[in-house]
């Protein structure tokens, strides 16, 4: 038998007893629209404005840009984007690059993508190599890491001339992503033989957080 004092309260609050109604049935939880991606690549020839025109273009349709990369190459300008937004902004974002294209002269391609998913079996590492200008470098440093599995994330290069001497110097910066199973130490070390037998000077270490 129960107490008084407890019958009382289970009659007051006779509604805890319903099945259907939960705290989720009480107070609905409403999840905003799934967000979705898409990347643009644009170039243009060099002129003040156009990464105003872009940004802005993709700010009035309601994207997001979520990572970007931008410079000169040579009398064109390269941009290159990932925007994020729901389905409907991403349709706008198709609609008014054709037509900041047809207006501004400018390439524009449009390609929709997913959010690329976390790699836990791959360990992120800065590459830095500086050399005497020479025909081959990228395609002997990008061969190097995928005859090893390597997947390489980014690469930046550029020319420049020496500040003393003059002569003409390389320089190329990368992050690739190290399989878990390949031995670090092993990595390293043939990568320095490597660039030590086409007389690169290079750094290899781990990405700083």
């Amino acid at each position: 038998m129960l107490p008084e004092n407890i019958k009382e309260l289970r009659g007051k609050y006779s509604y805890l007893k319903c099945e259907t109604n939960t705290l989720a049935s009480a107070h609905p939880v409403e999840f905003g629209p799934m967000k979705q991606h898409i990347v643009i690549s644009a170039v243009g020839s060099d002129r003040v404005g156009m990464v105003h025109e872009l940004s802005k273009a993709i700010a009035d349709c309601g994207g997001s840009i979520s990572e970007s990369r931008m410079t000169s190459l040579g009398n064109e300008f390269a941009m290159l984007l990932l925007v994020n937004g729901n389905w409907h902004t991403l349709a706008k974002l198709e609609g008014e690059f054709k037509k900041l294209a047809d207006a501004t002269g400018m390439n524009i391609q449009l390609r929709r993508t997913e959010e690329r998913s976390a790699r836990n079996d791959m360990l992120p590492y800065s590459i830095d190599v500086v050399c005497l200008d020479q025909t081959g470098i990228v395609a002997g440093l990008s061969g190097f890491f995928a005859q090893r599995g390597v997947d390489i994330a980014e690469l930046s290069t550029r020319s420049y001339a020496a500040a003393h001497t003059g002569a003409p110097m390389f320089s190329v910066q990368m992050i690739v992503n190290v399989p878990s199973r390949l031995h670090i130490g092993v990595l390293r070390e043939e990568f320095m033989d490597f660039c030590d037998h086409l007389n690169l000077d290079a750094i290899f270490e781990p990405v700083k957080s």
